[in-house]
């Protein structure tokens, strides 16, 4: 049985609702938007899938779509998606679970469901984005290499896209320095692209995992992968690119952090190397230069990520936290209306916001204004 052909069908037990979002990953042409509007119009997945044509395009899909999804319906059993998945060593992690990614909950197309061959931790909440060309010099490939190395170092995560050049370096880079890494693929976890990397994916899974949107049988066709640059960003604090031409699809998966409201950082390159192009050009536009990776480090209080780690781990939420985690946003609050907002006296929201700073929960923007951190 291949990916693509349906399961074995299951008297065994009824789909659950989780089926039912497996298997509308699997319709061409409903991606994260058209799929929360089909679970919100219909109220659940399980009425999505099961909803007649008119009923489909008056939920907002076209014609194609709801052809796409009827004739899918008829070869695919929701309740053998996930043996499936089993059988493969591929774990789904839908929005509705405390597991997914909270940074990419963030994103306004988050993908509705991930698959996952390996594991996400806690720690993996403090990462960074290294991406650039894969037509990479030996300047851009020691750089990378000695970036991932010196994250992993400091118990920060790295993404990456498992592509040749930065990519394949920057993963390489973390895992000899003992460190954690994801790749972010733009194909099902069925395959690798490139082939020559399956050891390096093996490798990445056994320290990290393999992340996708795309359910299994994706080809690893060039629309899918900058799409899946808006996963790799958003995953991320930060992202670093190394090098990257003037067309580099490195450039955008910036684009997206920026949209995503996250930080760009630009490794400077000679003004005579065409791998530079891009990334100079970045830093001419605003984007942060790197030149040491403890700057990255400060510039994101990512310093004490380990500390930070430990720290949550001993020092669980209570109460306090909690009112203090609901009220506190994206935009810097000022210690008096985080008071106001809680209701509580200014000495119990100063002391809390402290140990909440050791740990990671929240972060300081100026004088007695806070954030709340990823």
């Amino acid at each position: 049985m291949t990916p693509n052909e349906p399961g074995p069908r299951s008297a065994a037990r009824r789909p659950t609702e989780r089926d039912y979002w497996l298997a509308l990953t699997r319709v061409v042409g409903i991606g994260p938007a058209r799929f929360q509007r089909l679970v919100a119009h219909f109220g659940s997945a399980e009425r999505a899938w099961q909803a007649n044509a008119t009923a489909l395009v008056s939920a907002g899909l076209d014609a194609r779509s709801a052809a796409a999804l009827l004739a899918l319906r008829r070869e695919v059993d929701p309740a053998a998606e996930e043996p499936t998945l089993r059988a493969l060593g591929v774990r789904a992690v839908t929005l509705q679970q405390e597991e997914y990614p909270a940074p990419l909950r963030t994103i306004a197309d988050a993908p509705p469901v991930l698959f996952l061959r390996g594991e996400l931790v806690a720690a993996d909440e403090w990462s960074v984005a290294i991406v650039g060309t894969r037509r990479a010099t030996s300047y851009g490939r020691e750089v990378a290499e000695q970036l991932g190395g010196a994250l992993a170092r400091a118990g920060i995560t790295v993404v990456s896209g498992l592509a040749r050049g930065i990519d394949a370096c920057a993963h390489r880079g973390t895992l000899a320095a003992g460190g954690r890494t994801i790749a972010v693929l733009a194909h099902g976890l069925d395959t690798v692209y490139p082939p020559e990397h399956g050891g390096l994916a093996r490798e990445i899974a056994a320290n990290g995992a393999l992340l996708s949107e795309f359910p299994l049988g994706t080809r690893p066709d060039a629309p899918n992968f900058p799409r899946r640059n808006r996963i790799l960003a958003g995953l991320a604090h930060a992202t670093v690119v190394v090098e990257a031409g003037r067309s580099s699809g490195a450039l955008i998966t910036a684009d997206y952090a920026l949209a995503q409201g996250r930080e760009v950082f630009a490794v400077p390159g000679s003004i005579l190397s065409p791998a530079s192009r891009g990334t100079n050009a970045l830093i001419r536009d605003g984007a942060r230069p790197l030149t040491a990776v403890q700057d990255l480090l400060e510039d994101l209080h990512l310093s004490l990520a380990a500390e930070q780690q430990a720290m949550r781990e001993t020092l669980p939420a209570d109460p306090t936290e909690a009112a203090l985690l609901t009220c506190l946003g994206a935009d810097p609050l000022h210690v008096d209306e985080v008071c106001r907002a809680v209701g509580l006296p200014a000495e119990v929201v100063n002391s809390t916001l402290v140990l909440m700073e050791l740990k990671g929960l929240v972060r300081q923007t100026g004088s007695l204004s806070y954030v709340r951190g990823r």
